[in-house]
């Protein structure tokens, strides 16, 4: 397959290495590529546009011999490049494209994990996780420079307590997050997840106190449960936001309104909103 490259992001040719299931709604695909020892990054909420195969398809189609422009490029929205030639491809025929983090990256092999939050009915990202194997080909966009604009938690030097608050698309972020964190942080973290076999042990050298939320047993969701913890923010506090764009703006009107937190020190990401597809969110946008 043919790469192409524009700093600091590149395209990764990948294979499954394995699978394993981290809970009832949470698989984790494990890729290798022959490539990977140029991927670099330095975690945390590192976003990833990966690209999959139809059913059927050996590898996903992406037109990478019509030079760069990237999702989120000037020549991508001006027309140029394999953006708008992918776009143009039949439905049935484009690699299917979606946003994830990456979970981890290892070397000696070199290896990155991508955790999939599985849900019914199942999107085609969803269907293609539960039923990955061994060889299963996929292509990344992902970072060269292990500081890069993809990266979005990024706490102030002063910071004296980070907020951490993610749905089960966001645990990937918010566990990767936690196990950065140097000893001595303070956190406060709430992970929301739609099973109680989904809850993980997070190892964190930080000072960090985390509640899982269950979704179905009567848990007090987002705004709820964050309010019942009468949270002591201060001037120096840092919230990181991520997961359904509804929950995420709301728990933002909380921290700065009721919360008083400064709002440039709120970082929020929608990662998917409720009814909607990503390529139609990616058109409200």
């Amino acid at each position: 397959m043919t790469t192409a490259v524009a700093a600091p992001f590149r395209f990764f040719p990948l294979h499954v290495v394995r699978t394993r299931r981290l809970g009832p709604s949470l698989v984790r695909v494990t890729f290798g590529g022959s490539d990977l020892h140029a991927f670099r990054s330095e975690g945390r909420d590192q976003s990833l546009s990966l690209f999959l195969p139809h059913p059927g398809q050996p590898e996903p189609v992406v037109p990478l011999d019509l030079g760069w422009g990237s999702p989120r490029s000037s020549e991508a929205e001006n027309g140029g490049g394999w953006w708008q030639a992918w776009r143009e491809l039949p439905d049935d025929v484009r690699a299917v494209m979606r946003s994830y983090t990456l979970r981890s990256l290892r070397r000696g092999p070199d290896e990155i994990d991508i955790d999939f939050a599985l849900h019914t009915p199942a999107g085609p990202a969803s269907r293609w996780a539960a039923r990955a194997g061994a060889g299963d080909r996929a292509l990344v966009l992902g970072p060269v420079l292990a500081d890069n604009r993809a990266i979005r938690f990024r706490p102030p030097a002063d910071t004296d307590l980070v907020v951490l608050w993610g749905d089960e698309t966001a645990v990937p972020a918010a566990t990767a997050i936690l196990e950065s964190l140097p000893a001595g942080t303070r956190v406060r973290a709430w992970l929301q997840v739609p099973d109680a076999g989904d809850i993980q042990d997070v190892r964190t050298e930080a000072d960090a106190e985390i509640t899982w939320l269950v979704r179905h047993d009567g848990t007090p969701m987002a705004v709820d449960a964050v309010r019942a913890a009468a949270l002591p923010c201060g001037e120096r506090t840092y919230v990181w936001l991520a997961g359904e764009s509804g929950q995420v703006k709301a728990l933002r009107r909380y921290f700065v309104g009721e919360g008083g937190v400064d709002r440039r020190r709120v970082t929020f990401v929608g990662y998917w909103r409720q009814g909607m597809t990503e390529e139609q969110l990616r058109a409200a946008e």
